[in-house]
């Protein structure tokens, strides 16, 4: 990469930092076993998110269902959230659903976020990594972000990927 592109990348983070005080964010967990006393990765980005300020705008547990997941997506990008993610249901077992109904709705794929998933993940998993369909991009005006329902997946997606572009990203969705 070249000077000028990683300038203009930190010009950008800059100028969202001081648009974007706090974000409304929304978090989805996809499971068929999960409740909200024991769904830790719920309470663990709930907390991430409040400690840095942002507004946590609507919390769902639902099941892997195309159904329900595409229900739960409609609803809150009809809501003030700008940024929704998903965790869970994002594996190639049959019930990993949630890729498939992300994927076809997405008007704008953001491709280097799986990438750059799988790539971290290599790093704690091998090539396990290869097996996880993480996703990102933009729908009616929203950003949505896919994880993976690992607790492990969770905490590398949001201090590697999320947490440090939260701002830039829900800026550059509205810029």
């Amino acid at each position: 990469m070249s000077n000028q592109s990683i300038q203009g990348a930190q010009k950008h983070r800059q100028i969202a930092a001081e648009q974007e005080e706090s974000v409304d964010v929304a978090i989805v967990t996809v499971s068929d076993t999960r409740t909200p006393e024991d769904d830790i990765n719920g309470i663990y980005l709930r907390e991430e998110l409040t400690t840095e300020g942002h507004s946590i705008t609507a919390y769902d547990i639902v099941k892997d269902e195309p159904d329900q997941i595409e229900i739960t997506l409609e609803k809150l990008v009809g809501s003030k959230a700008r940024i929704i993610i998903f965790n869970g249901g994002t594996g190639i077992t049959p019930r990993d659903r949630t890729f498939d109904v992300l994927d076809r709705k997405l008007e704008k794929r953001l491709t280097g976020f799986g990438e750059l998933f799988r790539m971290l993940s290599y790093e704690q998993v091998g090539a396990a990594a290869m097996l996880s369909r993480a996703t990102a991009g933009v729908y009616q005006g929203k950003l949505i972000v896919s994880i993976p329902g690992s607790p492990k997946a969770v905490e590398l997606a949001w201090e590697k990927l999320i947490k440090p572009e939260l701002k830039h990203l829900a800026w550059e969705v509205i810029r």
